[in-house]
């Protein structure tokens, strides 16, 4: 634990993680900051480290428990360096009179930028290409060696109308894709919108934005997978467990979908190891917010709404 202190009366912030220097130098010269630089902490070690603390900044890893909460008797604000907030309870948190903050909008175009990335990856076999020559494998151009799927003409399936899944939507048309998005809850589709069934059954690439929630775990089940097209790609930067792992390695392996390309997963770090030997998918490591600058930018607004709460005033981005 790495720790400063400058006045008793200053208000005592526990920070999970280390954050951008120009981030921690705002937090350092309004409260008395606790670091841990350890690594991840157990629920163990959050109850104790709360148990005298006003503000918590915390990261997606982190999970925020009512016994963890309880431990903080003097907490009043939970900042969360991330959009999701499905790592906090937070009816736990507002029944204790705690705010609990995120950071949308910073986010929003780093993740739009993954996700066409892991688009490109997957229907055009890159991933799969550069581990060929990697190992040696590659014997030469050929006229139809690793082919790929055009995006122009097809459609783009987006579940989850968001920040996100609409910057997703925006950058279709210059790929020659036409975005549309499911309605789900039994609305009726608009300009634009289709069900979630239709959806599955219509697009080339389904792509998930939606948050998590308990109604959402396994939105994307094996009944899922075998509405879709056959020559189809999923594509997850949500959250892991709106994805069922096991069914979509089964849709994988019985070439019930084409490919899928992945940045979250359901028990992260871990993956399904039925997925790890297949080479129609692609794995990426929890990549969506990580640039320089949009950490810089999740890591300042955490702060700010921990100050903000902590000094009496409003927090920018409460949940």
């Amino acid at each position: 634990m790495a720790g400063t202190s400058s006045s008793s009366i200053r208000p005592r912030v526990l920070l999970t993680r280390r954050i951008p220097s120009s981030a921690f130098e705002k937090l350092e010269a309004r409260c008395d900051v606790d670091l841990n630089d350890q690594g991840s902490l157990s629920a163990d070690e959050l109850k104790r480290l709360l148990a005298y603390k006003d503000g918590l900044i915390c990261v997606v890893t982190d999970k925020i428990t009512p016994d963890v909460l309880e431990a903080g008797a003097k907490l009043k604000v939970v900042a969360n360096i991330a959009v999701g907030y499905d790592n906090i309870d937070v009816p736990a948190a507002r029944s204790r009179g705690i705010v609990v903050t995120n950071t949308p909008d910073v986010l929003t175009e780093a993740v739009a930028e993954i996700t066409w990335g892991l688009i490109f990856s997957i229907t055009r076999r890159i991933v799969e290409g550069d581990r060929l020559v990697r190992r040696g494998a590659w014997k030469g151009w050929a006229l139809d060696f690793m082919l790929g799927t055009e995006l122009g003409g097809k459609q783009l399936g987006i579940i989850g109308r968001g920040r996100i899944g609409r910057a997703v939507a925006a950058k279709a048309p210059a790929f020659g894709m036409q975005a549309v998005f499911a309605v789900r809850g039994g609305g009726k589709p608009g300009s634009g919108e289709m069900s979630l069934d239709e959806l599955l059954v219509t697009s080339d690439v389904i792509s998930i934005h939606t948050p998590m929630t308990a109604a959402n775990r396994h939105l994307i089940d094996r009944k899922a997978f075998a509405r879709m097209k056959r020559s189809a790609f999923l594509v997850n930067t949500a959250r892991g467990p709106i994805v069922d792992e096991e069914g979509l390695a089964w849709a994988l392996k019985e070439r019930l979908i084409a490919g899928a390309a992945l940045d979250v997963y359901e028990r992260e770090p871990e993956v399904t190891a039925s997925l790890m030997a297949l080479e129609n998918v692609v794995l990426a490591p929890h990549l969506g917010s990580a640039t320089r600058e949009t950490r810089t930018a999740m890591a300042d607004m955490a702060v700010r709404n921990a100050v903000a709460v902590l000094e009496g005033n409003p927090p920018l981005t409460p949940v």
